[in-house]
Formats: structure tokens, C-alpha cells, sequence
């Protein structure tokens, strides 16, 4: 058409430009998100800090433009909080209905969490600098702890409701007493012993109570 701007090829645009990457609204890329991700994880384990690294770097190693990460993640925090996520053990499927089960397998899933940072002297370091930025820290608990909080206080609920646990408590206090022991033993002793029937023992105990039995 007479008039119009001429079209640039594909030729015409610069390699690393934001033009050269797929349109937003497209589907993502499993493969690019894969390597962003492993990217981020060699630079780690190089020992760089994570205050010290930066788009431009993360998109170089990865082999992607900047545009491709800010598509996906609107920035650093939000990248790294995916990147802890992708290093941890998945969440287990809760049943959704039940009540004490779902609560045992959240417990359970504490346990293997703080198995593989006990394991990973990696996810340690990342752990200690995380708790020095507080944005980065604020954002993984708020897109990774606070709703793991919320599905263990709707398991909670549960129970009472269906009379496994009493209905005379506060539920925030019920779940601090169950969540309480394994953070103890995974955060607070990190040299405690984490054995495979933690769980158990610990809803075990708590459901029995404290007291001494009484004497007959």
C-alpha cells in the first residue's frame, strides 16, 4: 500500500533486541524457563551472590534475551523465589477433604524439605542471603509460606470439624502445635534427627497429650 512504512525483516532486527522475541500473549517457552532457571543455579553454584547478579548476566548464561525473563518473572525476587521453589521438593496433592491425613502429609512434607536443605549446601546459602534482602524474603513467604500456612489452617478446620480434634481451641493455636515440633527439629536443630516416622510421632503425641496416664 502506497504510504505504509516499509516492514523490517527478520535480518533487520538486532539478534538480542525485545522485537526478536516472541510477542507477550504467547505460549511460554518450557524449554527457555528450564534454562533460565538452570542458569541462575550454575551462577549460584559458581559462587556468585545473589545480590550480584542481574538480568543482563542471568539472560547471557541462559542463552535468551532480557525480554524473555520479564515475561515471565517481573523481576529479580520473583525469579529467585521460582528458582528455591524448582531446588525444594515439590508439595505433595492434598486430598483437599480430609483433615488429620492432609495435615499428616503437610507435616511430612516439612520433613523431606528440611531433609534436602540439610542436603543441599546450596539451598543453605541461598536460604542465609535470601533472609538478608527483605524483599527477596517477603516474597518467598509470601508466594511460598503463607499459602502452605493457609492449607495446613483449612486441614485444621477440617479435623475439628469432622471431631478429630477438639472444637473448644483457637485452629492458629492447634496448627502451631502441630507445625511447631518439625520446625524445630528442621530449622531450629539442624543437626536433630529427622526419622521417616517424625510425623506420626509428632500427631501421635499431640492427639494422646502429655499428661501421665493416670494411675488406676
Amino acid at each position: 500500500m502506497a504510504g505504509a512504512p516499509p516492514c523490517a525483516s527478520s535480518a533487520e532486527v538486532p539478534a538480542g533486541a525485545p522485537d526478536a522475541e516472541p510477542r507477550r500473549g504467547r505460549p511460554r517457552s518450557a524449554a527457555a524457563e528450564r534454562a533460565i532457571l538452570d542458569a541462575v543455579i550454575a551462577l549460584l553454584e559458581a559462587g556468585e551472590p545473589l545480590a550480584g547478579l542481574s538480568i543482563e548476566r542471568i539472560a547471557r548464561t541462559a542463552g535468551v534475551g532480557k525480554a524473555t525473563i520479564y515475561r515471565r518473572w517481573s523481576g529479580k525476587e520473583e525469579l529467585f523465589v521460582d528458582v528455591v521453589r524448582d531446588m525444594e521438593p515439590t508439595d505433595p496433592p492434598l486430598s483437599g477433604t480430609a483433615g488429620l491425613a492432609d495435615l499428616r502429609v503437610m507435616l511430612e512434607s516439612l520433613r523431606t524439605r528440611g531433609l534436602a536443605q540439610r542436603s543441599s549446601v546450596l539451598l543453605v546459602n541461598i536460604f542465609a542471603q535470601m533472609k538478608s534482602h527483605p524483599k527477596l524474603w517477603e516474597e518467598y513467604h509470601g508466594t511460598v509460606i503463607a499459602p502452605r500456612r493457609v492449607a495446613m489452617l483449612e486441614a485444621v478446620r477440617r479435623a475439628v470439624a469432622a471431631g478429630e480434634l477438639r472444637d473448644d481451641l483457637d485452629v492458629e493455636l492447634i496448627d502451631d502445635l502441630f507445625v511447631g515440633p518439625m520446625l524445630v527439629r528442621t530449622v531450629h536443630r539442624p543437626d536433630a534427627p529427622l526419622p521417616d516416622d517424625l510425623a506420626d510421632r509428632i500427631i501421635t503425641a499431640l492427639l494422646q497429650g502429655l499428661a501421665p496416664a493416670a494411675r488406676v
